[in-house]
Formats: C-alpha cells, structure tokens, sequence
C-alpha cells in the first residue's frame, strides 16, 4: 500500500472493548497505522441511534480513545479525533442526501435486518426505527469521502459501507463533475477467525461472555478461570483446535509458545486449570503495561481532550477543502 494514501477507519463507541475487538479490529488497525497514512475516528454521532444516555455514549467513546492511545496509536503520526469534534461531516452528509437514492437506503443491511426482525414479532415493519438508522448509510459516507479516503478497511460483513460509499460518490460525480469525490476502495482485513467468549461462543456483549481488554488483573484471573471447558481428566489427550483456552492463547503468544501449548493439549498430561494459568499469564504480560498507560488516560479525560481536538483540527484541514468542492458544484459558494 502507497504511503501516500489515506486509510480510514471508524470505530462506534457502543461498549467497552474487550479481547475479541482487540483481535479482530483494533489490533489490525494499528498494526495498518504504523504503516501508512491514518485517519482513525470515534464514531460517536453513529451511536446515538441506539444509545439514548449522552453519559454512556461520553463514557465507550473515552474508553474507545483510551484504548487506542494505550496500546500504541500515536496521535502525531496518526489524524485520531471524534465524529462529532468535525462539524463538516454533517454538512456533507446534508448534501449528499439531495443525490442519494431512497432504495439505496432499504437495501442497507442495518436496516433490513430490523425489519425482518419487526415482522418476525409481528410490529409495524418500521416499529423502533429512527432516521439516524434509516440515514446512517449517508453519514457513513460522509465520514467516509470528507477526508478524501483512499482505502477503507473493513470487515466482510462490513463492505456494504464502502459500496454505499462509493454509490453515493458516483451519483454526485456524475451529476456535479467527475473528479470532485473521489471514490475509496475497501480492503477486506483477513479474518482473525470467531473469538471465542467465556462459554465457547463467539465473545460479544450480546452474549455477556466477554473480557474486557483492561480488566484489572485480579478480574482478568477471575474471568479467564471462568472459561468452559469439557469434563476430560488432566491424563487424557485434548484437541487443542476445539479449546477456548487455546484458540485465545494463540494472539497472545509467540509460534514457539504456540506449538508447545498444542503438544501439551494433545499429549495429555495438562488439566484445564494449568492450561488456564499459561492463558492468563500470556494476555497478562501482553497487556500490563498498556493497562497502566489505559488506566492513567481514563482517569485524567483531559488528557484525551487535548489528543482529540488536536486530532479534529487536523481532520477539519482535510475535510474542508472537500466539502468546499462539493458545496461550490451545489450552491456556486463555499460553506465551510
């Protein structure tokens, strides 16, 4: 990937991160920032379509800049900022409603699934749904074409945005001019594989079966010792590939580690609870030093402040050339 292209990436602040969201989507963001240029975003105006507390949506979106900061996000190489500190991204997505096609909106995955879900519980198809849900495929793009995005990774699950993205762009550039949006790409991050929970499912807050990336190292001991396991005897051989305690181990350890973890589970001679012991310790060491840095950030806020205005200042020297170029091709003026 060129060095001169931006990478985007939004992050919603709807809970507190835990190990599976460092596997799958913090970690590769970062390891992708080190390398090229980031524009990296807490998305919080996106979670006020499902949480209506302006203390909670306060709160994940702390933890969210935190967490990045924590385990490495350097905020002088990397544009780090909250959605809501750059007031361009809705004047862009005003704009970009005028050229966006209702369908495009029902096909949107959020909101279909809604409601499927209405009709399956026999409510009005449109029951508990807001326009911040029905819109936020216009916002997304917004966030998405402010700040000139080359590349956008995402998710399999998560490529529709970038489609959608990409939809809207064209519809202006065909209208307005060809070169005035540019349209992003999406790069498919390779999957990390299901994280698994407490219980063996995928680890979700949906599923109360999650640990929290900085959990303080008594509850981290406390919630690893809690993982489920089968009722085989400490002789007996274990297939380390249908182990919870195993399939975590594997982001936390070394190849070496790794493979002699995997001998011990099919060799026999382990139980459950040393197998335990070797987990907590190796996501104990990984992340102890970046707990303290969490914990330092997280109870001095201002800290973060300084780090996100400072980032949005940045954002904003992006975007408002953009919203400039699209607001003269719509009303002959510039409005940032």
């Amino acid at each position: 990937m060129s060095d001169d292209k931006i990478v985007l990436t939004g992050i919603k602040p709807t809970g507190t991160p835990h190990l599976g969201n460092y596997v799958g989507a913090i970690k590769p963001v970062l390891e992708m920032a080190q390398n090229n240029k980031s524009v990296i975003f807490i998305a919080d105006m996106h979670a006020l379509n499902t949480i209506e507390d302006a203390k909670i949506v306060s709160k994940y979106s702390y933890e969210i800049a935190a967490t990045f900061l924590a385990l490495g996000l350097n905020p002088e190489k990397t544009i780090f900022f909250r959605q809501s500190d750059v007031p361009e991204v809705t004047q862009l997505a005003a704009l970009l409603s005028n050229v966006t096609p209702k369908g495009l909106m029902n096909r949107a995955h959020s909101y279909k699934a809604k409601i499927e879900k209405n009709k399956e519980q026999g409510e009005d198809i449109d029951a508990g749904v807001n326009m911040g849900l029905y819109t936020y495929p216009i916002l997304m793009a917004a966030d998405i074409l402010l700040y000139g995005s080359d590349i956008v990774p995402v998710g399999k699950d998560q490529k529709q945005h970038v489609e959608f993205a990409r939809d809207i762009a064209g519809s202006f550039n065909h209208i307005y001019g060809k070169d005035i949006l540019k349209l992003p790409e999406p790069y498919i991050r390779e999957e990390t594989g299901i994280i698994p929970g407490l219980d063996g499912r995928k680890m979700s807050k949906s599923y109360d079966n999650y640990i929290p990336i900085f959990a303080p190292e008594n509850q981290l001991k406390k919630l690893v010792m809690r993982i489920v396991t089968d009722s085989k005897t400490p002789d007996e051989p274990k297939n380390p590939d249908e182990s919870s305690i195993f399939n975590l181990y594997k982001h936390f350890a070394s190849a070496t580690e790794i493979e002699d973890l995997r001998q011990r589970f099919v060799h026999g001679g382990m139980g459950y609870g040393t197998a335990k012991q070797i987990l907590f310790d190796a996501i104990n060491e990984k992340l102890k030093n970046a707990r303290a840095r969490y914990e330092n950030l997280i109870n001095n806020p201002g800290e973060i402040d300084a780090i996100l205005v400072s980032g949005a200042k940045k954002a904003r020297a992006l975007a408002k050339p953009v919203l400039n170029r699209v607001s003269n091709a719509m009303l002959g003026k510039d409005i940032a």
